[in-house]
Parts: C-alpha cells; sequence; structure tokens
C-alpha cells in the first residue's frame, strides 16, 4: 500500500460545492438546474456540449477570454393544466444558470462556432496559433 494518495477528486469537490452555495435553494425538482457539459479535445479544437433544457438560443450568452469559458442563460417554463375552463395548477419558473471552466489552451475567439439544437449548445473552441505549451530548458 502506498503512503501517499491523490487528492484530485477532494480538489474537484470544493469549487462545485462553492458554486452550488452560490445558487438560490431550489423548491422544486423540475426547476432550472445545472448546465452539464461534454468537452473534448483534437489537435484543432475543443467541442463543448452542453445541455441547457428550456433555454432559447437569444437568451444564451458565451463568453471566451482567453482560456476561460463562460456559458450563461435565462431559463424560462410554464406549465399549466385546465379541468372544464378552470386553472387547477399552474408552474411557473425563471431562473439563470451559468457554468464556466478553463481550458489548457488559449482560444480563438474571432473563429468560436455556437449551435443550439434540442436544447444542448454545441461549441467548437479552435485553439490559438502560437499559445501552445512548449518544454522549457532548465539551466
Amino acid at each position: 500500500m502506498n503512503a501517499l494518495t491523490r487528492l484530485e477528486r477532494l480538489d474537484d469537490m470544493f469549487p462545485e460545492l462553492f458554486r452550488r452555495l452560490g445558487r438560490p435553494l431550489q423548491l422544486s425538482a423540475d426547476g432550472p438546474g445545472d448546465i452539464r457539459i461534454d468537452v473534448t479535445e483534437n489537435d484543432k479544437d475543443y467541442q463543448v456540449r452542453a445541455e441547457i433544457p428550456g433555454a432559447k438560443k437569444e437568451d444564451i450568452r458565451v463568453s471566451v477570454d482567453g482560456n476561460y469559458v463562460s456559458i450563461s442563460a435565462e431559463v424560462k417554463k410554464e406549465k399549466e393544466e385546465k379541468s372544464a375552463g378552470r386553472v387547477l395548477l399552474k408552474e411557473t419558473y425563471f431562473g439563470s444558470v451559468s457554468r464556466g471552466f478553463s481550458l489548457a489552451h488559449e482560444i480563438d475567439d474571432k473563429e468560436v462556432v455556437a449551435k443550439l439544437e434540442d436544447g444542448v449548445l454545441k461549441l467548437t473552441l479552435p485553439k490559438r496559433e502560437g499559445a501552445r505549451a512548449r518544454a522549457i530548458t532548465v539551466q
């Protein structure tokens, strides 16, 4: 057994904890949730898939600053159930969701492509030329 243990999962826990504490308490499981993301990388760019159910493309904002990407959206949902012309239940929520993350390379913000399809935001984030990591010789 090794006496040293890496605590990467613990390092990931604290930013997530503080991000959740900054949001108001959700009273309903149907309310706006988190933006769930998948990030993949190849030699030229990053591909981001972000689930933002209930958001319209005009309510989504994406910003890129160097290697930091921020996604935010206003989410609205209205649900009304009627019986014999009377409203028996009306559930409405409005809220905002946001997510930010850093990548290993700077992003060429002039070439970013964003598309929204069925509540899923797809981003293509090209890596900036000349911003590649290079090895430094120690003298």
